[in-house]
């Protein structure tokens, strides 16, 4: 799926282009939760790495899945109270989409090739919850970009069954982004997501008024796994390759207060 509109109008007409990865691409991930605390709502944030050998940029992402543990409550946290159609977001930007739509945010930064020089951008993502597909509850995520491509464009990503009983997934279809006319496409080297209450507000009717109020969050068990929370990643390039990474959060220790909580 591509979608994508106003790419890269502001940069020089060059043809001659950096190295783009001749060899797989190589991942890395990072998890963690905010707050920790078992038993209470929290954010999940993600950050993704790929790096190219050689110093080259990296072949542009098509896929990613992201695999969680099941234990992770996505089911009652609150979150996606109502949706915002992909149209919608495309057309006007998640602005327009309802506040009970945000699900988190995020960045990416991308890696454009010049004849001069690798130019980096980052690329700000809201996160919103799309209408179900085939029973399945299905995130949106826009990207906007301003300096020195001015883009805005939107991709899905579904919830779905994991590649074992103990994980589901999160499963996004990357768009390819274009640069220059006969060049390659742009290369996400960082992938940062947030999806949870870190930065949210709904807002509910209490007593006739319009009430703030911060939703619930992904639940964690009251009880950790034994080995620490595993999450695993599958990355889908351009070039056809692929790249595995995982990580496990460590079990919270008990009494650990929220981040930035007194004491």
């Amino acid at each position: 799926m591509r979608r994508a509109r106003n790419l890269l109008a502001l940069l020089l007409a060059c043809v001659c282009l950096p190295a783009v990865a001749g060899a797989s691409q190589s991942a890395s991930l990072h998890v963690q939760f905010t707050p920790e605390r078992l038993g209470h709502g929290t954010t999940v944030e993600v950050t993704a790495q790929i790096v190219a050998p050689s110093g080259d940029v990296p072949s542009p992402l098509t896929e990613l899945d992201v695999h969680y543990p099941r234990e992770l409550g996505f089911a009652v946290s609150g979150l996606g109270l109502a949706t915002c159609s992909q149209a919608r977001l495309e057309a006007d930007g998640p602005a327009v989409c309802p506040a009970e739509s945000r699900m988190g945010h995020g960045s990416a930064l991308v890696q454009i090739p010049t004849a001069q020089e690798v130019i980096q951008e980052t690329a700000e993502l809201a996160i919103v919850r799309g209408p179900n597909q085939d029973g399945h509850l299905a995130l949106l995520f826009y990207a906007s970009g301003t300096t020195p491509v001015s883009a805005e464009f939107a991709f899905p990503g579904l919830l779905l069954a994991g590649p074992d009983p103990n994980h589901e997934s999160i499963d996004i279809i990357a768009p390819l982004v274009p640069s220059l006319p006969g060049s390659p496409d742009v290369s996400v080297v960082q992938l940062y997501a947030a999806l949870g209450p870190l930065g949210l507000f709904y807002y509910e009717h209490v007593a006739g008024e319009l009430v703030p109020y911060r939703p619930r969050g992904i639940l964690l068990p009251k009880k950790c796994p034994h080995r620490g929370f595993l999450f695993a990643a599958e990355f889908g390039f351009q070039d056809g390759s692929h790249a595995n990474a995982q990580t496990t959060v460590p079990c919270p220790r008990a009494g650990r207060l929220p981040i930035g909580s007194a004491r």
